[in-house]
């Protein structure tokens, strides 16, 4: 990847985090921490991979993408707003009575949102079945879905594991946020899912575990998936959560808890220094 490329990557996704952080200091709660850790993915998609276009949204034709751990609502808000689907002043009303951003996505009110999601596992079962979908009607649009490492407790997810390398659904891609956090503690600890990667192979997927951070990797890692045919993709990020800003990484107390107003002035700072760094 070229300097010029990851630069605009890394001023996106420096946006997106300053973003996420102002969604949740202006609704007084929320889920940073697994927000900022996909920040990185999510520019990428966006910018270089998904075929979407924010005029046009429901284009039957388009790429889907699908947050199934939907709690990190404020990330894919964020993005949304960068890449044009909805006006970025908007992004201060989430989780507001009347808001139509929720405190996880919903379909049916906010443009650019393919799937409603927040229930645990119902996300990546909700995107195989679009991928087979686009088998049956011989569409090539491509599936994309971000899972948590969390929410690999969930049964659901092996059920869909399974009926996506049943299918052959060489169109959906699934990133595993591996930020090794989860609301209660240490993934290790709460529920233990390692090795992942062995599981995934295991029930027939095409397999590889990236820096999350790494736009180098992202590229590397998506263009693999999308060359494979035969079996579904899942992408192994291994991300730090909190991922931007320094009292929130790796501190699983910000799982899903508000900056107050230092806090906020304090992360905005942080994130406004490493976007203008990028240039220096």
């Amino acid at each position: 990847m070229n300097t010029m490329k990851k630069k605009a990557l890394m001023r996106l996704a420096a946006n997106v985090r300053m973003d996420i952080v102002t969604e949740v200091y202006s609704a007084s709660s929320g889920h940073p921490g697994g927000s900022l850790s996909i920040a990185d993915v999510l520019a990428y998609l966006y910018k270089y991979v998904l075929r979407v276009d924010p005029k046009n949204p429901d284009d039957p034709d388009r790429d889907r993408f699908v947050l199934s751990k939907g709690h990190t609502a404020p990330a894919l808000y964020a993005i949304l707003a960068e890449s044009g689907f909805i006006p970025k002043e908007d992004l201060k009303t989430f989780r507001h009575i009347d808001s139509y951003l929720q405190g996880h996505p919903d379909m049916k009110h906010t443009p650019g949102c393919d799937m409603t999601s927040g229930s645990l596992g119902l996300g990546l079962s909700a995107a195989a079945g679009m991928a087979l979908g686009a088998k049956h009607q011989g569409k090539d649009f491509r599936v994309y879905v971000v899972c948590g490492d969390g929410e690999l407790a969930e049964g659901q997810i092996w059920e869909a594991s399974m009926f996506s390398a049943h299918y052959k659904l060489d169109n959906l891609c699934v990133f595993v946020d591996w930020n090794g956090l989860q609301i209660d503690g240490r993934i290790v600890d709460v529920m233990n899912s390692t090795p992942i990667d062995e599981k995934f192979a295991a029930f027939g997927w095409h397999v590889q575990v990236i820096d999350g951070h790494d736009f180098d990797q992202i590229e590397k890692a998506v263009k693999s998936a999308q060359a494979t045919k035969g079996k579904p993709s899942v992408i192994i990020m291994k991300t730090t959560k909190g991922k931007g800003v320094s009292f929130m990484e790796n501190q699983v107390s910000w799982h899903g808890a508000a900056p107050n107003a230092e806090q906020y002035a304090q992360a905005m700072a942080e994130l406004n220094a490493a976007l203008a760094s990028i240039d220096e």
